[in-house]
């Protein structure tokens, strides 16, 4: 029986642990995952369990969708049984050899040398139990559980801190648009002061057209339409059901592209500045965007 469980904003960071005691043995589920581009998943099992390993990678890939994700079960024999035998023939074996070379050698001696020579212990073949096996499905599932719990978590917290930096980018946003006059003005004055000292007579009606024009090209309206629909498509895309970091990433990158628009038409120290701090704000974003499943 497994649980799948989908969020809104998820972080990919996230940690999950559950343990089990079983008759003969204690099964610990770790799984735990960092940022990643797409799945990166790296699973250790006891050997009892790898022929189950395929269905828990369907699984965990079902689960966590993307991170670079480390799952493992750790099994500890508390019974008193243990599949590892001492292989008495060949440790009999070593002894003797042992003893014909060194024939007044203490025996206690020989015994320590021969049990770690090779294949001086035995391994039985664990067979799995399926009824053993769906006990620590459940383990699995409550571990998964976990790092869900946790990763929705960490996606609260970053939901927090996008709102509040795209409010920022916003209220700067605002700021620069509200030095628009002032810009207009400066512009202006530049270019008639540039006249003068060029001693030109130039026709009054000429030289508002030409102001127009050039007005035109430095004109930002667009931008800051286009910013602002960004900025508010952000916003609804974390508060949707399909949120998800390749998405933000993208709108990320439409946004820094109005913003250096913005910031190469400026032509004022002020409204530069500004543009400035947008591009501090979305680089923060774009920081952790990485980390949004």
């Amino acid at each position: 029986m497994w649980l799948y469980l989908n969020g809104m904003i998820n972080s990919m960071t996230g940690f999950g642990k559950a343990t089990m005691q079983l008759p003969n043995k204690k099964i610990t589920v770790e799984v735990k995952s960092l940022n990643s581009k797409n799945l990166d998943l790296n699973v250790r099992l006891p050997q009892a369990f790898r022929e189950k390993e395929l269905e828990l990678r369907n699984v965990i890939a079902k689960d966590l969708e993307r991170g670079k994700v480390d799952f493992s079960i750790f099994s500890e024999v508390t019974a008193e049984e243990t599949s590892s035998k001492i292989n008495a023939p060949i440790v009999l074996s070593y002894i003797e050899q042992m003893k014909n070379i060194i024939p007044d050698a203490d025996a206690t001696e020989l015994m320590k040398m021969a049990v770690r020579m090779p294949d001086s212990l035995k391994v039985e073949r664990q067979e799995i139990d399926e009824n053993e096996w769906e006990a620590i499905q459940t383990a699995i599932t409550e571990a998964l559980q976990y790092i869900n719990e946790f990763r929705r978590q960490e996606g609260a917290k970053l939901e927090i801190e996008f709102r509040n930096r795209i409010e920022n980018i916003r209220n700067f946003m605002n700021q620069a648009i509200a030095l628009d006059p002032e810009r207009i003005a400066i512009v202006k004055e530049r270019l008639r002061n540039n006249l003068v000292e060029l001693q030109a007579n130039v026709d009054e009606n000429r030289f508002e057209q030409e102001i127009i024009y050039y007005l035109e090209k430095l004109d930002i309206t667009e931008e800051k339409v286009r910013l602002t629909n960004h900025l508010d498509y952000f916003i609804e895309t974390i508060e949707g059901s399909e949120a998800n970091g390749r998405k933000l990433g993208f709108i990320s990158q439409e946004m820094g592209r109005e913003i250096n628009t913005m910031g190469s038409k400026s032509n004022h120290s002020e409204m530069q500045k500004l543009v400035v701090q947008m591009k501090d704000e979305l680089e923060k974003i774009k920081e952790q965007v990485l980390n949004v499943l």
